[in-house]
């Protein structure tokens, strides 16, 4: 029998490492045509509406309020989150990102809703007025560190040393560190979300495939078609009464009429500063904010390389990072003035979004903004879509979540993954990042609090907080490993892929980083970046 013939030279090639990400339809400074971006921005919006709806749900009627207040927080996160993606897409990194609600302060929040001082107060609206303005006073301490670290340029230090393969497990976990909030949601009205998952994954990845008209439509639009299909059978099943016999917690999830917003909305309402009345502060639950504040930090960190990526922009430099970091800061600020029980963050879900429609335009996000700011303003209506049923959600985030978890690994393509040095930082942080807090959330949900249990509940959070999250765990494993381990050995910076990144290290070294991340307006001039 004749010997296979031997492999041409080049069909045993690896992918060449691409230093920016190809396949991209729009990068971040080309913008769609006029009705493409609105649409475009539309959906961001819709997306980002998810966790703007899911925290005050969780948050509002623990504080003691009705459906008139959480209607009231959800249209004041919006108003925010529009105002901070202004801010961020023109002053901070300039990157495509919204800037929204972030999972990770809930914890805080909690301790405050449950500390000693409220739980005297007999009428609900009184407790959900104090509650919210302890919440304002700690957010405006704890956005102090962003500001401080941003701006100083201190981050900036800490960045710089931070190699691709320190990078793989931070950016990785900001998007798989998420995985409670998919599948285990879809669940919760099966009949809902899997629907809406299967779709997304048929209009986005099969139907462009199939159809030889309108392939970009599908898969650009995609999130648009399947929410209207899936919240329109949400509804059929709502009216025609297949929940009248369900449980209340059923209900809840699958009907579209159970989420009080349509109703405790008013119909115009422009959210103002201290509309609760004026921030009070306690010592103790500043300090647990202000160390959220930090995770959140380090996760927004990871969020911002993962965007720099999908906006088919060149590696974020170090000294862009802090500035947004900073400007992220004024987010959490300006948050705390108005009263939204919630810091500011990146909105991991709309990364996911710039891989699913390839358009990683910035004025898509600031026409999103526009979305944000208008419809909460225009009570009802946002209040309208601010129903979706969360399930529906969930099933987007299967999607989204797991884009952004792939940005992070393509990170290795910098990496020599044949080195032990390599394998041993990759595995053991990604492993701890998702061991650790896995311990810590499962004797929180078994006990009732956290592992460090003193009296003093600001200490518990302080301890419990950080190690509950996954890309904070991951990120600081494989940082400190990275910058200890075999560090004077000259293979060492290669297999860790510092090199690539180099020319990003300084705003000034690379040309691309001029035409990416400078400030409008000649702002340059005044605020140079190192």
């Amino acid at each position: 029998m004749a010997a296979a013939p031997p492999p041409k030279a080049d069909e045993l090639q690896p992918h060449p490492p691409k230093e920016q990400l190809a396949g991209v339809s729009f990068c971040i400074t080309s913008p769609p045509p006029w009705p493409e971006a609105i649409i475009l921005g539309f959906q961001h919006f819709i997306v980002m509406l998810g966790t703007t709806v899911i925290i005050p749900t969780a948050l509002v009627p623990q504080m003691g309020g009705r459906n008139e207040e959480k209607a009231q927080v959800v249209q004041t996160i919006l108003f925010v989150a529009g105002i901070n993606t202004l801010l961020q897409t023109f002053f901070g990194t300039r990157l495509p990102v919204v800037m929204g609600g972030s999972y990770t302060f809930v914890a805080p929040t909690v301790s405050i809703i449950l500390a000693g001082r409220y739980s005297n107060e007999a009428d609900p609206h009184e407790k959900f007025l104090r509650t919210m303005r302890g919440t304002q006073g700690a957010l405006i301490i704890a956005s102090t560190i962003q500001i401080i670290l941003g701006f100083s340029g201190l981050w900036r230090n800490v960045v710089k040393l931070l190699s691709p393969l320190a990078a793989v497990p931070l950016v990785s976990l900001v998007g798989f560190g998420l995985y409670e909030l998919g599948f285990p949601g879809v669940a919760k009205c099966v009949e809902v979300g899997l629907p809406e998952l299967l779709l997304l994954v048929v209009f986005s990845q099969y139907l462009p495939e199939v159809l030889h008209f309108g392939k970009s439509v599908f898969g650009r639009f995609g999130v648009l078609f399947t929410v209207s299909i899936v919240w329109l059978y949400a509804y059929i099943l709502t009216i025609g009464g297949a929940y009248k016999n369900s449980s209340p917690k059923t209900q809840v999830h699958c009907r579209v009429d159970r989420s009080g917003l349509i109703g405790g909305a008013p119909w115009i309402s422009v959210p103002y500063p201290f509309q609760w009345g004026a921030p009070t502060f306690d010592a103790g639950e500043a300090f647990a904010m202000m160390m959220t504040s930090f995770i959140v930090l380090v996760e927004s960190t990871g969020a911002f390389i993962g965007a720099s990526r999908y906006a088919s922009a060149t590696m974020i430099p170090p000294s862009i990072i802090s500035r947004g970091i900073g400007w992220q800061g004024i987010g959490i600020l300006i948050g705390s003035f108005f009263g939204t029980a919630n810091g500011t963050a990146v909105s991991v879900e709309n990364i996911g979004l710039l891989a699913l429609t390839r358009v990683g335009s910035r004025r898509v996000v600031q026409i999103s903004a526009g979305f944000m700011i208008f419809f909460s303003i225009l009570g009802k209506f946002g209040a309208l879509f601010a129903s979706i049923p969360l399930p529906i959600f969930a099933g987007m985030y299967c999607l989204f979540f797991a884009y952004v978890g792939a940005v992070g690994l393509s990170f290795l393509q910098f990496c020599n993954l044949n080195s032990f040095r390599t394998k041993f930082i990759m595995g053991f942080s990604i492993f701890m990042g998702l061991s650790v807090p896995q311990y810590f959330n499962e004797y929180t949900v078994v006990a009732g609090y956290g592992p460090v249990h003193t009296g003093a509940r600001w200490f518990n959070d302080m301890i419990n907080v950080p190690f509950s999250s996954k890309p904070f765990v991951a990120g600081l494993v494989a940082y400190v490993l990275d910058n200890t381990l075999q560090i004077k050995e000259s293979a060492t910076r290669k297999d860790r892929g510092y090199h690539w990144w180099d020319k990003s290290r300084s705003y000034k070294k690379d040309a691309r980083s001029e035409e990416f991340y400078s400030l409008p307006f000649n702002l340059n001039k005044f605020f140079p970046s190192v």
